[in-house]
């Protein structure tokens, strides 16, 4: 009862926990929209929880264990896990509370998801079998998708296969990977023969098919299908395939037409249906035995901004490779942050994860000749990239015209933007300058729709080519330098008249090539590990859309997104796995990490090790876990020691250098022992001593480098952050500071974390934030409140005047103690308020 009469947690509209979506937060490219992706929309899940509990999971059992166990074993296991859940449920019955579960957790995780009142809540922070109650997190499909025009194809289908991502002699045959993403088109010819029925979580029965939106018949689910294709697509147009052709599919539905907060439907998934799609993952069979695990296990969603290592997805991706499954998860599309924690989603932020970003790996581009004329004035001439498929047939001479921004020009511009008040279009016959600010694609979908002839499409993070638009948008769409429209707006608000011409399309190199995309997140963690790990192609993939045309031909499109290239790294661990059938998870992971190639001038908290190269992969004698060297951000000065772990993968002995340490005034990383020798299949540990002396200016990268006398080296990324300055409580504000329990009670206000706006964002979120009621005279009353993962934002809170466990407090003046703790090792911010009972 405690919770239930001492605090009631209130979330006001537009303060819930997360990224405030501002204007200048918008304008900076902060927001829950994201630069590559659908409008976001919300989902009301304010009173969905899952809860963590101490007794060990499946995967816990397996790893102390030692990573071996008997059929038997494992399922012995997880029947203890069930029991225990149960026995924790029948104890909160006889005190009058019954919750009902939505889904249990016990291959990967051992615990439980459920819709619970304040009262369920308090019971179960404070039972001694729970670890912990955590807030349900809302996943989006992590890429967007356009139609090809068929000219557009075979080049496109260039960027999708870079050397190091094909193995010749293999092609992914017996190797099982799980896609735990919305449904899939199963009767798709690019598909056929190689996806299995799966498991549909949102539903929670039936096949993992594409499902149809309720509100339109027509529209279906899109991810999955496209996600499959470029892991296993074979006999496409122009000679187009997936990275693994004969790879097995076992899709899971974990995300899918859904209600959202409006009550219309759109897709998305619960971090609880993800944690479920895992389970199935591990154990297709559900007979509590995970022997049967997918091989990979391939995520299509990303959490936005939930870096939390702890956070309960997190820890189920950890579970799952414990399982010996490969979890691949895209880094997510919310441009750059930092520098000390940046924008990666969920459940990349998993210790376990093998987290990707992407990469634009495309040669050549579409370009068009540009000339902006205000007046006589030539403002502008020169090739422009495409940002879509469509391209003019014909030199297009148009008026330019804006529509109605917010102040700041910031956020979604949708359709009554381009109206006046009398209702006449502002871009009919013209060329709209439009920002790429909160969706880039609804921007130019309701230019298109309100007459514009062709859009300019200027801001930041969108590579051209890489615009996803409806099939009966076919506009131009330009990628604008903001330079250049600022000065454009300039005239057009001053009374000028702009004119643009826009030339034919060419080929043309592409100057952004070989480097990680702009709207792809980067790291680091907010567990201070370089997240993500690998980079990968993602920007305009050709794969399978779900359906048919008119015509009974089966339908393509292109992709762009970091779920893409998590897609391209599960068709590359597929094939590792065929090749190396005798190696588990970790090896493969650091397999590929290991031996990746980087891409030249990227740091590594955008593209960790780079780009995989399967062929020196498949021939590396050593691995090392962990892939990335996790580092705390370091304070004004400060000490860490870490581990890293070397295994001979090869039948010989290993005769091992160690470099890549540095030894500076500010910093110091060393490596010990500098020589080893390894056995064939033993393992070995690395010793890593690092030092700072003074507050870094800025993050430091390298690797450490592992060398055998003969054969390929292994590299391991580290970075070394500093420490954000300033506390993670702004100011605290309870009123009234004194009441009468019968008559009212108090709110009170806690601004949690830190936000900075600007060019390059910064985030500093919460881990764990606790209110303490104490005695004036410094006696402990106990807990009011313990939240875990926020992001930053404001929380309130009413404090009804009882104590914690549940009587009314006496008459007196007693002082409320307000902690935040951060992510990273670190002393918590601290705030205390007085508060005074009355008669």
């Amino acid at each position: 009862m405690a919770l239930a009469a001492t605090l009631l947690l209130l979330f006001a509209a537009g303060r819930r926990d997360g990224l405030k979506t501002e204007p200048a937060a918008a304008a900076a490219g902060v927001s829950w929209t994201g630069l590559v992706g659908e409008r976001r929309p919300p989902v009301a899940l304010e009173r969905w929880r899952i809860v963590v509990l101490k007794a060990p999971s499946l995967a816990q059992r397996v790893a102390a264990a030692g990573g071996t166990a008997s059929e038997a074993q494992e399922r012995g296991w997880t029947r203890q896990a069930e029991n225990t859940q149960k026995k924790l449920l029948s104890r909160l019955a006889l005190q009058g509370v019954r919750i009902g579960t939505e889904h249990t957790f016990t291959r990967v995780l051992n615990g439980f998801s459920g819709e619970l009142d304040p009262q369920a809540i308090a019971l179960l922070d404070r039972a001694p079998e729970v670890e912990g109650v955590y807030p349900v997190r809302v996943g989006y499909p992590a890429s967007i998708s356009s139609t090809v025009v068929e000219r557009a194809m075979h080049s496109a289908g260039a960027a999708a296969h870079p050397p190091g991502l094909a193995l010749t002699g293999f092609n992914g045959r017996g190797v099982t990977v799980a896609l735990l993403d919305t449904g899939v088109d199963q009767r798709h010819a690019y598909l056929r023969g190689r996806v299995e029925a799966g498991t549909d979580i949102v539903s929670g029965a039936g096949s993992a098919t594409a499902k149809a939106n309720p509100d339109e018949p027509a529209d279906l689910e899109r991810h999955g299908t496209e996600m499959a294709g470029v892991i296993a697509g074979r006999g496409g147009p122009y000679g187009l395939r997936g990275i693994a052709p004969r790879a097995t599919i076992f899709p899971v539905r974990v995300a899918g037409w859904q209600e959202d907060r409006d009550g219309g439907s759109a897709v998305y998934a619960r971090s609880d249906q993800l944690i479920a799609g895992l389970e199935a993952a591990v154990d297709p069979n559900e007979d509590g035995d995970a022997h049967d695990a997918a091989r990979v296990a391939v995520i299509g969603l990303a959490e936005p901004y939930i870096s939390f290592t702890d956070a309960p997805e997190s820890r189920a991706v950890d579970g799952a490779l414990d399982l010996d499954t490969v979890v691949v998860a895209p880094a997510g599309n919310d441009l750059p942050a930092g520098p000390s924690f940046g924008s990666i989603s969920g459940p990349g932020g998993a210790l376990g994860a093998l987290t990707v970003g992407a990469a634009d790996m495309r040669s050549k581009t579409e370009q068009v000749r540009v000339a902006v004329r205000a007046g006589l004035d030539i403002q502008l001439a020169r090739p422009l990239p495409l940002a879509g498929a469509f391209a003019p047939d014909r030199t297009l001479q148009l008026e330019v015209a804006a529509p109605r921004l917010a102040p700041g020009g910031s956020g979604s511009v949708r359709l009554n933007d381009f109206f006046d008040d009398d209702g006449r279009s502002m871009v009919a016959g013209r060329a709209a300058l439009v920002p790429s600010g909160g969706s880039s694609e609804l921007a130019v979908q309701s230019a298109a729709r309100a007459g514009a002839y062709a859009v300019l499409l200027y801001g930041r993070g969108l590579p051209a080519g890489a615009l996803g638009l409806d099939e009966d948008v076919v506009v131009p769409v330009v990628v604008f330098p903001k330079k250049a429209a600022d000065r454009m707006l300039g005239d057009l608000s001053s009374g000028a008249r702009v004119s643009v011409s826009l030339g034919q399309a060419r080929e043309a190199p592409n100057t952004e090539g070989q480097r990680v995309a702009d709207f792809s997140s980067r790291g680091l963690a907010y567990g201070g590990g370089i997240k993500p790990e690998l980079a990968a192609p993602g920007v305009t993939i050709p794969t399978a859309e779900p359906g048919t045309k008119e015509d009974g031909t089966p339908r393509f499109g292109t992709v762009n997104g970091t779920s893409v290239a998590a897609a391209a790294i599960g068709g590359a661990a597929a094939l590792l796995a065929q090749a190396r059938p005798g190696l588990g998870a970790r090896d493969l992971m650091g397999l590929l990490t290991g031996t990746a190639r980087s891409l030249h001038g990227e740091p590594a908290e955008a593209q960790g090790a780079g780009i995989p190269d399967l062929r020196e992969a498949v021939a590396a004698g050593l691995s090392a876990q962990p892939a990335t060297l996790p580092l705390p951000p370091f304070g004004s000065k400060g000490r860490a020691l870490r581990s890293i772990s070397i295994h001979n993968v090869s039948t010989g002995k290993l005769r091992l250098r160690v470099s890549g340490g540095v030894r500076g005034e500010v910093l110091s990383l060393v490596a010990a022992p500098r020589r080893l020798v390894v056995a064939p299949g033993g393992t070995a540990t690395v010793h890593i001593a690092v030092r700072v002396a003074h507050r870094l200016p800025q993050p430091v990268s390298g690797a450490i480098t592992i060398t055998p006398q003969k054969g390929k080296a292994i590299r391991v990324p580290w970075v070394a952050a500093p420490q954000p300055r300033g506390g993670l409580l702004g100011r605290v504000r309870l009123a009234p500071s004194s009441f009468k329990p019968a008559e009212t009670f108090s709110l009170l206000t806690v601004p949690a974390g830190r936000l900075r706006l600007g060019p390059t964002p910064y985030v500093q979120p919460v881990s764990r934030l606790e209110i303490a009621i104490w005695t004036k005279k410094g006696k402990r009353l106990g807990l009011l409140a313990r939240l875990r993962d926020l992001l930053p934002g404001q929380y309130t809170f009413g404090i009804t005047g009882r104590a914690p466990s549940g009587e009314i407090l006496a008459p007196g003046e007693y002082r409320l103690v307000i902690r935040a703790y951060p992510t990273s090792p670190g002393p918590p911010s601290r705030k205390v308020l007085n508060l005074r009972i009355e008669h």
